[in-house]
């Protein structure tokens, strides 16, 4: 498939509010994000052309934030973050998760992508992870536009299960991911973005199964089905990874992902 797919705008609607009271799982199973991706995203904004050099500290809004995860690997970086959801409990992990910044920092603002509320041109540096397909994308690629400073750069990201790997496509079937890309796969964005880079990462995630069962349970499709599917998917699960491949239970199996990064500016 080319992204997720929606039945409609309702049900959209209704897979993207399932999260809202996930934020403890969702931030202890759902991976972080590699280095090289975030070497990536800072690189364009490092570099003296085509686009300006930028004088730390830089300052970056993390859109549909959730938890956390990757402001606070911005804000480690030294960058002052906002980190911009639409869930008060998705924030509130955030705001507990804290860190050691070395300089940045990170504040939460309760908000929609698509109008947020904050000053224009207030960040170098705009990301968005494992949300886009959530926004709507023209009203969000102008609301980007307007928080970019002049030079400034948007970064989607994606972490997803490895699927060339045969059995973590049968892993994802069973789970129901629906957040798998084609490899010709390219973001829905306004007219006033523009593509600038496209890097692919691939890397692993070590968990013990029991974690990759309950990894399932962060998905939207498992935390809206009906309770005797939702255990049907989960039995599944603890089928395929202690009897099919037969590891002991709670051993640590290291879960293949690949982080797919585009970056874009504004036009």
């Amino acid at each position: 498939m080319t992204g997720p797919r929606f039945r409609d705008a309702a049900r959209k609607r209704e897979l993207a509010g399932a999260f809202a009271g996930q934020g403890a799982d969702y931030d202890r199973l759902r991976p972080g994000y590699p280095d090289a991706a975030i070497d990536a995203m800072l690189a364009p904004l490092q570099q003296a052309a085509p686009l300006a050099r930028f004088t730390p500290p830089l300052r970056a809004i993390d859109l549909g934030a959730g938890t956390g995860k990757l402001s606070w690997a911005l804000a480690e970086r030294g960058l002052e973050v906002t980190a911009v959801d639409t869930s008060e409990t998705m924030l509130e992990v955030a705001r507990a998760r804290g860190g050691s910044v070395a300089g940045g920092s990170l504040a939460t603002h309760l908000a929609r992508a698509e109008e947020t509320g904050l000053p224009g041109a207030s960040a170098e540096l705009v990301t968005v992870a494992q949300a886009w397909h959530w926004f709507e994308a023209e009203e969000a690629s102008a609301e980007v536009a307007r928080l970019l400073a002049p030079g400034g750069v948007l970064a989607l990201v994606w972490n997803m299960l490895d699927v060339t790997i045969p059995w973590v496509h049968r892993l994802s079937r069973i789970m129901h991911a629906g957040d798998i890309h084609r490899e010709d796969f390219l973001p829905t964005v306004g007219p006033g973005l523009e593509l600038i880079g496209r890097e692919v990462h691939e890397w692993e995630d070590p968990m013990s199964t029991g974690d990759v069962i309950d990894l399932a349970r962060t998905r939207s499709y498992v935390i809206t089905a009906p309770e005797v599917r939702r255990q049907k998917v989960l039995s599944n699960l603890d089928w395929y990874l202690h009897d099919h491949l037969g590891h002991a239970r709670g051993a640590t199996v290291g879960v293949p992902y690949r982080t797919d990064l585009f970056l874009y500016r504004v036009i």
